[in-house]
């Protein structure tokens, strides 16, 4: 058992490391006074959310970018509440460029279904993707302008963070997700990308094109954005790479509840076996055996059959591993983060990804008032 730990932990410390040392060499990008030349179509997939799409469309409103450089496409996916009316109603009078379309379900993923409509709809050559419980920063289409215009690139990553936190619920999610941001910025600094966020994603309609869009995913219902990202890097690492500015990092709110954060992470992990990306699919499986790790050593402590010192050696080495990389993520975002609710929930992660885990393999999904089945 001691000579599996070691094994285990040395694995699970360079992947970790891996990533720290990627997440300092991307590069912050600091956008410079440019004249804007980029013209965007903002794709907004969205299913009842009247209550954020108020906040949405104010960041809207507030973006600092020429008018006439970008539309906002947005697609209801069979909403019943009132969000279309908000919508409607919030924009009648504003001198936006915006079109408001159905969707049309041809797959079993209404999500992709809704991208693939806008971006057939769309007049502008650079898409970009976000979700429709986000707030956009001011210098969000200024920044990627910016960056474009200084990078060669067919698809851009961006940054996402969450706000508004308050519980204990919404501090463990955060630590997870800042979790998550690191790894992902420092997947793209060792020219491994493997994870994005459709809440911040950008790519040229050609490339979307060139790559048969979701073809051959769309029986996925989740992963417009990563199965993508892994389709870009199959083509070649030099077609993606990642916006790291405070400018571009587009915000959202942490899940409300256990269950609903619970949800969301099987649909999360639901798609992780449809991977075909190896380096995400050893990531997935390392994380997941280091967590795994730290429960049966516990558990072989608890009765006595190793030494509570090897227990404790293998949490301080995990906890010593997250905190740094959680640490650079958190400064990059500007969250603070409280010793005692990182130590109690690095405590915590091990049970609740694994319980994940094992409900993502056995079990479907809910999201967006739908289920969805394995």
């Amino acid at each position: 058992m001691i000579a599996i730990t070691i094994i285990i932990l040395f694995s699970y410390v360079m992947l970790i490391g891996s990533f720290i040392y990627g997440f300092d060499k991307v590069t912050y990008f600091e956008s410079k006074s440019n004249i804007p030349k980029t013209k965007f179509s903002v794709v907004i997939p969205f299913r009842n959310e009247a209550k954020n799409l108020k906040d949405l469309i104010e960041s809207i409103k507030q973006l600092n970018y020429p008018e006439t450089h970008f539309e906002i496409i947005f697609v209801d996916d069979s909403s019943t509440d009132d969000s279309v009316s908000i919508i409607k109603e919030l924009l009648a009078f504003s001198n936006l460029n915006w079109t408001l379309l159905k969707n049309a379900e041809h797959t079993k993923s209404p999500k992709k279904d809704a991208i693939k409509k806008a971006i057939d709809h769309s007049v502008f050559e650079w898409i970009l993707t976000t979700d429709a419980d986000c707030i956009l920063p001011i210098k969000w289409l200024s920044t990627f302008d910016g960056f474009i215009q200084q990078h060669e690139s067919s698809m851009i990553a961006g940054p996402v963070a969450y706000y508004d936190l308050k519980s204990f619920l919404d501090y463990f999610q955060n630590l997870d997700f800042l979790s998550l941001m690191g790894s992902t910025i420092g997947s793209f600094g060792i020219n491994r990308p493997f994870m994005a966020n459709g809440a911040n994603l950008a790519y040229r309609k050609s490339f979307f094109q060139e790559l048969n869009g979701f073809n051959n995913d769309s029986n996925i219902a989740s992963g417009d954005d990563v199965f993508l990202l892994q389709k870009a890097v199959k083509k070649g690492c030099h077609h993606v790479t990642y916006l790291k500015s405070k400018n571009a990092i587009v915000t959202t709110k942490p899940e409300p509840t256990w269950s609903s954060l619970i949800s969301q992470r099987m649909r999360w992990a639901s798609k992780s076996t449809s991977y075909k990306n190896s380096f995400s699919i050893i990531t997935g499986f390392i994380v997941l055996l280091a967590n795994y790790l730290i429960i049966v050593l516990g558990l072989l402590t608890l009765t006595s059959i190793i030494n509570f010192s090897v227990f404790c050696f293998a949490v301080l080495i995990k906890i010593l591993v997250d905190f740094t990389l959680i640490y650079k993520s958190s400064s990059f975002f500007s969250h603070k983060i409280g010793l005692l609710q990182f130590v109690f929930s690095c405590l915590l992660y091990p049970f609740f990804i694994s319980y994940v885990a094992f409900l993502a393999t056995f079990k479907g999904y809910k999201w967006k008032n739908r289920t969805f089945h394995k």
